[in-house]
């Protein structure tokens, strides 16, 4: 076979035409490759970009809630500043707090006095002052009404009750035997608290608790029981009949028990309700005798027996009485008698609310004064003042010959440790003692003039706690309206008339038939 010889020059020429094809070929196909890589490149710089930005912002808007909460801050400083300037310094009160105060003195001016009582309603108006409030006195026995003071407020405005309403959770809570004095109840983690205690001192923890486990159906029912949501029935017209929350549910129910939560009252339906804790369960209807003389010839008209089993609201009498002789309600106290009450303060509508609910003497109650102040004289528990001058400029008349004090130092906080604790409030404790200690205490009244009447709801009191394991107090209820207030002491010093010591005097043994 013939073969053909390819001249050298020609391989060369072709291999020259190969390398400048490879050549050409990657210098052409080369952006090809290089581009993706570009793109994730410009795609990383624009994340970094973003990245930075958010973060950026992120310090910007803290910054700025740094900004404005320090603002906030400022305000509310400069707010405080000014509300102490308005409570304290004189002719530096609001333009709206003197307004508010003037409207009230407008309407005081235009109150129907035709059948009041002319002394009691003189003192209710000096007590209340110059000052945004309303007023009510009246006999807790026979529903007759001494004396009302602004009117307008107290018939037909609506106050939301604050603390008030505590006196219902307290007793729906006894009468459903979910308080179990003198037991204890955990108000936190590390302190229990019981109901004495409690209602002096108007722990909110405590009556959420309570009123949780009751309900909100049953607390209604107790509440209308005791007269809320409905009139009165006085012989005055254009009387409102408050409000009643309609429903709720979960924590709103714990809320509303201990600060009355879409409740509405007037003066005059608490100084029926706490007329009815101190009369044995009767709700009065409440009247203004068209003669003054008229008031003697008028039977009281029991709207109803307000089903309560015996002894409940006996249970609620160290509490309140607590509350004035060491609790919140101490402005309203007076050595010469024992009062028995119940504060309230709270925010309604953006104002301040404050009530106090009371009756007094406890041994023979002869009055109910309810006050209620709005505003700046809603604050700083001024109500209760107002109703402590009230019965200590009447005492020359309804007061009681002997005075029998309880609760003089009943608080009964219990915390669980070792570590010792300051005394005052948070250790002090009283120990429930059995009934075979109640017959000791009436043996050792044998001498007195007065007899004990059986059956009695009993409560003994060890102050042993306090330092002075001499000294025993004994409140005795029963349902009828009798009450005995019983003190027993190894010492002989009586009580004197002024405002008891923590550890308290020892004062004059008494038992009294309330019929």
């Amino acid at each position: 076979m013939k073969t053909t010889k390819v001249p050298t020059r020609l391989l060369v020429h072709a291999g020259v035409l190969l390398c400048l094809s490879a050549t050409t070929l990657s210098l052409t196909a080369a952006p090809k490759y290089k581009a993706p890589e570009r793109a994730r490149e410009r795609r990383n710089n624009e994340r970094q970009l973003v990245r930075r930005s958010v973060f950026q912002s992120k310090v910007a808007k803290r910054q700025l809630t740094r900004t404005i909460r320090g603002q906030e801050a400022r305000r509310a400083v400069t707010s405080w500043r000014a509300e102490v300037l308005k409570r304290h310094l004189p002719g530096a009160e609001d333009n709206s707090v003197a307004a508010l105060r003037a409207r009230v003195q407008g309407m005081i001016a235009r109150d129907e006095t035709a059948g009041e009582d002319e002394e009691v309603r003189r003192v209710a108006v000096a007590a209340l002052g110059n000052h945004a409030g309303t007023v009510v006195v009246m006999d807790p026995n026979t529903g007759r009404v001494y004396s009302i003071v602004n009117q307008q407020w107290a018939l037909r405005g609506g106050f939301k009750p604050c603390s008030t309403i505590k006196l219902v959770t307290g007793l729906a809570g006894l009468n459903e035997n979910l308080i179990e004095t003198p037991e204890l109840t955990n108000i936190s983690t590390n302190a229990r608290m019981d109901l004495t205690s409690a209602l002096a001192h108007s722990n909110n923890s405590y009556f959420q608790q309570v009123g949780g486990r009751v309900g909100f159906d049953k607390l209604l029912f107790y509440a209308r029981q005791l007269g809320l949501g409905e009139k009165t029935g006085i012989n005055v017209g254009n009387e409102s009949a408050g409000r009643t929350p309609s429903y709720k549910s979960g924590y709103a129910v714990n809320h509303m028990s201990s600060h009355g939560d879409d409740f509405e009252v007037t003066a005059l339906q608490l100084a029926t309700l706490v007329s009815a804790m101190s009369n044995g369960g009767k709700l009065l209807t409440p009247y203004v005798p068209q003669v003054s003389r008229a008031a003697l010839n008028v039977k009281p008209r029991v709207r109803r027996q307000v089903g309560f089993a015996p002894g409940v609201m006996s249970q609620m009498v160290p509490g309140m009485v607590g509350a004035v002789n060491y609790g919140t309600g101490k402005r309203a106290f007076d050595p010469l008698e024992t009062i028995a009450g119940k504060t309230g303060t709270c925010i309604q509508n953006g104002n301040w609310v404050g009530l106090f609910a009371s009756y007094a003497p406890l041994a023979r109650p002869l009055l109910a004064v309810v006050v209620i102040g709005s505003g700046v004289d809603a604050q700083g528990h001024f109500p209760a003042a107002v109703a402590g001058e009230i019965y200590r400029n009447l005492n020359h008349r309804f007061g009681m010959i002997g005075n029998t004090q309880v609760a003089k130092s009943r608080d009964s906080i219990h915390k669980p440790t070792r570590v010792q604790q300051p005394r005052g409030d948070a250790d002090m404790e009283d120990t429930a003692e059995g009934l075979d200690q109640l017959d000791l205490a009436v043996d050792r009244l044998a001498p007195q003039r007065a007899t004990v009447s059986a059956p009695f709801q009993s409560r003994l009191i060890n102050s042993a706690a306090l330092g002075n394991p001499n000294v025993k107090r004994v409140l005795l209820a029963q349902p009828d309206r009798s009450v005995a207030v019983v003190t027993v002491a190894n010492s002989t010093r009586t009580q004197a008339a002024t405002r008891p010591r923590r550890v308290g005097q020892v004062f004059t043994s008494a038992v009294t038939r309330l019929d």
